[in-house]
């Protein structure tokens, strides 16, 4: 497959591709702001675009879009989320009509981290202590990190505001290695840290005195009905990471729709994945992670975790490769 179609029309696409991926990567725009694309296959010959497929990136309450046939694909980080879409759990108030085209391998964990200094021996002290805790977090409200933190602290019976309300701060991050979280690390201003991508943080905030805490058991299987996953972080694969801790799963992009959507095209975009895989920047897989295979798109895997079943022709597509699903 060619790295671009032949033909001007491929060229202007890819134009106009190269330009939105500027503008939505503007290191200036806010992770909250127009950072997302929506790439749409369609007919434009004549007086109006007509749209046969519209895909996207954005934020988990993208769900209901697809649904009602606004959107037909979106990818969603992470699996567990998606989840919970399936099951009518958590951010969502009824099981939701999902299914799964590929799932983008991808390892991660979702850490909370206490340090030492605040007396603090649980998550549960935070509200029973109405600590005043400074706690490091993403901006963006609507970011899947936020949507754990805030199904995690009601299960404790309070939330991010009321912590703020008894003088409890946000420190705010783009991202998990944002320079202004690794700053205030240095400097001792945050007691915590509750985040994802943890290869971008983990071993800064533990050199910084921070300490994995675990959820209390009936707080862990809450969240498990949720729809998360618990899992843990091979041994030498941070350092200073001390053992015997359990963590949120964090791991999985899936590329879904909703069950709707016609066997030919979900099949199709099966095979598109497939004829263009040289062309997607896959992430580079770690020591204790297999490196990446297409039939890992439509398998339960570490790095692409599925409780979603599969769309119907989309399993059609990975059968007749012989990939067991």
């Amino acid at each position: 497959m060619e790295s671009l179609p032949t033909g001007a029309n491929f060229k202007r696409c890819k134009m106009l591709w190269e330009i939105g991926l500027d503008m939505a990567g503007d290191p200036a725009e806010p992770y909250h702001g127009n950072r997302d694309m929506v790439i749409t296959v369609g007919k434009g010959s004549g007086d109006t675009f007509r749209p046969s497929l519209r895909m996207a990136t954005g934020a988990p309450h993208l769900v209901h879009a697809v649904v009602k046939g606004e959107l037909d694909a979106v990818i969603i980080n992470p699996s567990g989320l998606l989840t919970q879409a399936y099951r009518g759990t958590g951010m969502f108030e009824s099981p939701q009509p999902v299914r799964i085209l590929a799932n983008y391998p991808s390892w991660d964990r979702f850490v909370f981290l206490l340090h030492p200094r605040c007396g603090l021996k649980s998550l549960a002290e935070i509200k029973d202590k109405r600590y005043p805790l400074r706690l490091s977090i993403r901006e963006d409200l609507n970011h899947p990190t936020r949507v754990l933190i805030e199904q995690t602290f009601a299960l404790y019976g309070f939330s991010i505001a009321e912590l703020q309300s008894w003088g409890g701060t946000l420190q705010l991050n783009k991202g998990p290695g944002d320079s202004r979280r690794l700053q205030a690390l240095k400097d001792g201003t945050i007691d915590a840290v509750m985040d994802e991508g943890i290869i971008g943080y983990l071993e800064d905030a533990l050199a910084a005195g921070m300490l994995p805490v675990d959820p209390e058991p009936r707080v862990f299987e809450a969240l498990l009905a949720l729809g998360w996953r618990k899992v843990t972080i091979p041994d030498g694969a941070i350092r200073g990471l001390p053992g015997g801790h359990e963590y949120i799963d964090f791991s999985g992009w899936p590329l879904y729709t909703r069950s709707s959507m016609s066997d030919d095209m979900a099949y199709r975009i099966c095979a598109a994945v497939n004829a263009r895989k040289d062309e997607i920047p896959w992430e580079g897989h770690k020591p204790w992670t297999p490196a990446m295979e297409i039939a890992h798109l439509g398998m339960d895997t570490l790095t692409t975790p599925r409780d979603v079943p599969l769309h119907p022709g989309a399993e059609r597509w990975y059968r007749e490769q012989g990939i067991a699903v």
